[in-house]
């Protein structure tokens, strides 16, 4: 089988020869390209590659924390770490990377590493269960009012802070805690939750309507009716995402 390709390093150089050695390889039918943690949210959201090769050092950015995070997507992409440092090969192999490519590269080794991807992708499409397995749907945990909800990713609107207080808004509910926005984002699902505002994470599929707004920016409605702006910093991904 073909596979889609992504490669995320801060370093034009670098990627422009992994790009190149990936092209001289049978199994890479497409080869997307990014700088930073929120372009690779944005290939896999657009694109979803079946191949994720990562740089650690991004700038001011860590690929283990993306890897991380990745964990808890269903469905993610396989990663391969390609780096110039040697010093993380274990950290890299405790977030489930199956290779770890070091700087400068070779075609032998890369050649390696990509098989290696196919065959593991080969072999997760052929494994058929016994029995169907039916999985409860994905969703958060919040801890408010010395109670713990469970929350369906898909009934979730969007969140915002405000102070020390978190909010997430629900089809039916609003829950407040105090747990950050930010610990929120990493238990969310990449693909449909997307952070536009340092103060607001939304649900993309509850979209209701957008505007056009201050300084060029936007202010989306969500199906509930509720208001959240888009800053400018996350301008870029949010137009991506949506297909603006």
């Amino acid at each position: 089988m073909q596979m889609k390709v992504a490669i995320i390093d801060d370093e034009p150089l670098a990627r422009m020869e992994l790009h190149y050695l990936l092209e001289q390889t049978a199994e890479a039918e497409a080869i997307y390209e990014g700088e930073s943690i929120e372009d690779a949210f944005r290939l896999l959201l657009t694109e979803k590659p079946d191949l994720l090769f990562l740089d650690i050092h991004l700038t001011d950015e860590s690929g283990l924390d993306l890897a991380k995070k990745l964990v808890q997507v269903p469905n993610p992409p396989l990663i391969i770490f390609a780096t110039a440092y040697d010093n993380h090969a274990l950290e890299a192999f405790e977030v489930n990377a199956i290779d770890y490519l070091l700087k400068p590269f070779e075609q032998a080794r890369v050649q390696k590493a990509v098989t290696k991807a196919q065959q593991i992708l080969t072999a997760n499409q052929q494994a058929v269960p016994s029995k169907p397995i039916e999985k409860n749907p994905e969703r958060l945990t919040i801890e408010t009012d010395e109670r713990i909800y469970l929350l369906p990713y898909g009934e979730i609107l969007y969140c915002e802070v405000e102070g020390k207080q978190t909010s997430v808004h629900t089809k039916t509910a609003v829950y407040q805690t105090t747990t950050t926005l930010a610990s929120i984002e990493k238990a969310l699902q990449a693909a449909m939750f997307l952070r536009v505002h340092r103060s607001y994470i939304i649900n993309i599929h509850e979209i209701k309507e957008i505007q056009p707004w201050f300084n060029q920016t936007y202010q989306v409605t969500m199906n509930n009716g509720g208001k959240v702006p888009v800053s400018r910093s996350y301008l870029k991904s949010f137009k991506e995402a949506v297909g603006l």
